[in-house]
């Protein structure tokens, strides 16, 4: 068994747009990821969108995807979601998730 027998680490990107700060979106995005496993950032932009990056298992990312996608943080009004710079890594460059600032 090699490394290429485990969950391939991905990485991606994200922008969400709609009614989403002021809702507690970055906390509960934090607290989605550490939950599955996922490193990387979230922070507000001065925009009124949220941006971050995630990393991890190609698994749990898919599940996140789906929840900046369509969930959100309760209150949240997702209009769209944008993902960018997709990435198979080795080994995630995050250790454990962070809000920025």
């Amino acid at each position: 068994m090699g490394v290429q027998d485990g969950p391939a680490i991905v990485s991606v990107e994200f922008e969400v747009f709609g009614q989403v700060q002021g809702v507690y979106f970055t906390k509960y995005c934090r607290d989605m990821c550490v939950q599955l496993g996922i490193g990387g950032w979230v922070k507000n932009t001065k925009n009124g969108t949220i941006v971050g990056k995630i990393q991890g298992p190609r698994i749990a990312v898919e599940h996140m995807v789906q929840w900046l996608s369509k969930t959100g943080s309760p209150g949240a009004k997702i209009d769209r979601c944008e993902f960018k710079n997709w990435e198979f890594l080795a080994r995630q460059d995050f250790r454990g998730f962070s809000i920025r600032f």
